[in-house]
């Protein structure tokens, strides 16, 4: 029998390519989004695929409207780029708590397991690195950035208590630097912003001196991850994440390279909480789930770069279209 999941956030980056993923692996999958951040052109290649449906709505306001038999739950629905829960502070709050309630409403009354995308937000600025599940954390409650860090520690609670509650099999997932096609080119995040200003030769914008470091797990990877969440029975949290550590600035240039480009470094203020540090420690996921990242760094960045460079070209030919059709 064919298996059915529910991707709440699948217009989204990451979950665009999860419900992708889904469907190669031979589930139906219905794809939940309000649009706040995802994207319908993110999916549109899947309108096609009769295993495949779309749905626009809220999961704050309910259970998605689902009929027939449900699988899994995957929660991936929150903002989830500083730019954006900066911008949505209440929605992300929001989501991260009664969206998530509702997502395990679900999965309890179908008997689906149910996975929650949290986040290395949880871990804050930490003081243990590289950072393993064990760690509780050092996050700021009352930071700008603690809209998204709390949002998901709560729906990590939430969670377990509702494993521990009612026996819903849940498990959690805390998701690091993740990149690749699809991303928003002003969504905040430093790989977009460094590759849309890299191929626009504008200058590239490193906060602070550049000496924080970040892990960058390609998309691919990511997804293959929680693939194998969804097929486990495991509680978690386990982490998902790429163990090579690369400084903002190095990145900045390593991107600036690829992508033959002239522009220059320029430095501005670091955020308000900004990790100094972030690699995860995924021997945990390594056991457990037979996982570890396939794509290197450099093999990622050229395949994210090429992809903007292609969606910059399709942005300019239909802009030229549309004048060609005013005249």
């Amino acid at each position: 029998m064919t298996r059915t999941a529910v991707v709440a956030g699948g217009a989204g980056f990451v979950g665009s390519h999860l419900c992708e993923r889904l469907l190669t692996n031979g589930w139906r999958v219905v794809c939940v989004d309000n649009f706040v951040t995802g994207s319908a052109r993110n999916v549109a290649h899947l309108a096609g695929e009769s295993r495949f449906r779309l749905i626009e709505a809220d999961v704050c306001e309910g259970p998605p409207p689902i009929t027939g038999r449900v699988d899994a739950v995957l929660n991936l629905a929150s903002p989830a780029s500083p730019v954006d829960y900066l911008e949505l502070p209440l929605e992300t709050l929001r989501v991260g708590s009664e969206g998530t309630r509702h997502l395990l409403d679900l999965a309890r009354a179908e008997g689906a397991r149910f996975v929650l995308a949290s986040t290395s937000e949880t871990y804050g600025d930490p003081l243990v690195h590289p950072q393993p599940e064990s760690y509780w954390g050092n996050v700021n409650p009352v930071g700008p950035r603690s809209v998204y860090d709390e949002a998901k520690r709560y729906a990590e609670a939430l969670t377990m208590a509702y494993r521990r509650t009612f026996g819903v099999d849940t498990g959690i997932v805390r998701i690091f630097n993740t990149y690749g096609p699809r991303m928003r080119a002003h969504d905040g995040r430093a790989v977009p912003t460094f590759i849309r200003q890299a191929l626009a030769h504008e200058p590239i914008t490193v906060a602070g001196d550049g000496s924080q470091t970040r892990s960058l797990c390609y998309v691919s990877d990511l997804v293959d991850g929680l693939v194998r969440m969804t097929d486990a029975r495991l509680a978690g949290p386990l982490n998902l994440g790429d163990q090579e550590e690369i400084p903002v600035l190095r990145l900045a240039e390593w991107i600036r390279d690829l992508a033959a480009s002239t522009s220059g470094i320029v430095h501005v203020p670091r955020p308000v909480d900004d990790p100094s540090v972030r690699r995860p420690d995924i021997t945990r996921a390594r056991e457990e789930l037979g996982w570890r990242p396939e794509f290197s760094t450099e093999r990622g960045l050229i395949e994210t770069i090429d992809w903007f460079r292609g969606q910059a070209g399709a942005d300019r030919e239909a802009l030229q279209m549309a004048g060609a059709e005013e005249k």
